[in-house]
């Protein structure tokens, strides 16, 4: 992945921003791109997508995009897309695995296929969410176990959930975000976070980035908001552990078609250290308090250098590698 004379990018666009519930993380990840890039030497420029119509990318001259949106319509698909339709690169995964990577169901799914490890779920659609369907999932994954929206990110929507009795209500949350619910087998253990760059065989798992939460609680505000959480880089796994993580990390990341940069989210069982398949981020966080920078920055990259890196990255689908 060479770095690049930052003229040879052109006149580029950070979108962030956008009208998700990521919406704030958004803007604080876009205004931490902008400013690297800018510091390299990169004709950069901020664009929101939420106040400034796509069309005017073209319109304006613009040669690449850094896709910094986070969730719906930035993270899903549908903004890469549209960049395809007006020709113009931009970083991180493509329509399809953009598209299946943000909805955990499916992600989930295609793991399953291809026999990688992640928690046993229940999917509870919009018309399977009556009283019995929703008291009935405990008996199916035990307790305690975890509902989420399948198409939110950063910890929105999320319930632990301890007893029956939290059921109606952890659905409910969930439901606000999204029709469909993702009722999901809780992994007791620790959680760690591996992030790639690269694309097909030439990807590469970065160091696993462990994370400590005050009382297992690492949501929201946790993740973003506060400094209560505390984060080993490197890890101190024994190295057989975080060699798996990252196998599996690859593994995940090739599976769903992803390119440019990802992070997977995963668990380590207590009971017999092994590591389950959370999510894939094909556009991780980009803040002060983000995992990928940090898990970069203990390989060597500083966080202008791997912004550099993953606009050299940028690329359309029909062309399948950087430009």
């Amino acid at each position: 992945m060479s770095l690049q004379d930052p003229k040879l990018f052109g006149k580029v666009a950070v979108l962030f921003g956008g009208s998700s519930a990521e919406r704030e993380i958004s803007l604080m990840s876009g205004t931490g791109v902008l400013e690297a890039l800018r510091s390299r030497g990169v004709d950069a420029h901020a664009f929101d997508p939420s106040q400034r119509d796509l069309s005017e990318l073209k319109r304006e001259g613009f040669a690449r995009c850094f896709v910094a949106l986070h969730g719906r319509h930035g993270e899903d698909g549908t903004v890469q897309g549209a960049l395809e339709l007006l020709g113009i690169p931009y970083t991180g995964s493509g329509v399809m695995a953009s598209s299946v990577a943000m909805d955990k169901v499916m992600t989930k799914r295609i793991w399953q296929a291809d026999g990688l490890p992640t928690p046993k779920y229940v999917r509870l659609a919009f018309d399977q969410q009556s009283r019995e369907q929703v008291m009935a999932v405990p008996d199916v994954l035990g307790l305690p176990l975890i509902v989420k929206p399948p198409r939110e990110g950063s910890s929105i929507g999320v319930t632990k959930v301890q007893g029956y009795s939290q059921m109606q209500d952890a659905v409910a949350l969930s439901a606000k975000y999204d029709a469909d619910v993702l009722c999901e087998e809780f992994i007791e253990g620790e959680e760690v976070t591996c992030a790639v760059l690269g694309h097909g065989l030439d990807a590469r798992a970065l160091p696993v980035v462990r994370i400590a939460a005050p009382e297992g609680a690492y949501d929201y505000q946790n993740k973003y908001f506060t400094d209560d959480v505390k984060y080993q880089c490197p890890s101190g796994l024994p190295e057989a552990e975080e060699h798996e993580i990252q196998r599996i990390t690859l593994a995940a990341y090739r599976t769903l078609g992803c390119r440019g940069w990802g992070r997977a989210d995963v668990m380590i069982r207590a009971s017999d250290r092994k590591p389950f398949l959370l999510e894939m981020n094909t556009s991780p966080g980009m803040t002060s308090h983000s995992l990928v920078p940090m898990s970069a920055r203990a390989a060597g990259i500083p966080y202008e250098e791997l912004c550099v890196r993953v606009l050299a990255s940028a690329t359309l689908d029909a062309t399948g590698g950087s430009l």
